[in-house]
């Protein structure tokens, strides 16, 4: 299957956070757009979430310790654990879950 992923729709899950989604049969990729000073609210869910930062600063919280985040880095979060954030700038960020996050089609 080819994706061109300017052809995927964009939707906005929260406020700030807009995002094209792809999905397989074991995993989602999340690729946002986020406006400065969005916030994700602290939540957990069962999929295992690795996010990449491709641009800005963002602020995770992760199982209640604060970090920012900058172009490159990455943050590997666990199944269950709690988390959010918020974008100090615009950002660009790559999520990848495991498995599908069937909220996200």
């Amino acid at each position: 299957m080819d994706i061109k992923l300017s052809e995927v729709p964009v939707k906005e899950f929260i406020p700030g956070y807009h995002g094209r989604m792809i999905h397989t049969d074991s995993m989602t990729l999340a690729f946002w757009e986020v406006e400065p000073g969005a916030v994700v609210p602290e939540h957990a869910h069962t999929n295992e979430q690795i996010m990449q930062i491709l641009e800005g600063r963002f602020e995770l919280t992760l199982d209640g310790i604060p970090k920012v985040y900058e172009p490159g880095e990455l943050a590997v979060i666990p199944s269950g654990i709690k988390h959010g954030g918020k974008a100090l700038t615009a950002c660009r960020i790559l999520d990848v879950f495991s498995p599908v996050r069937e909220a996200y089609r």
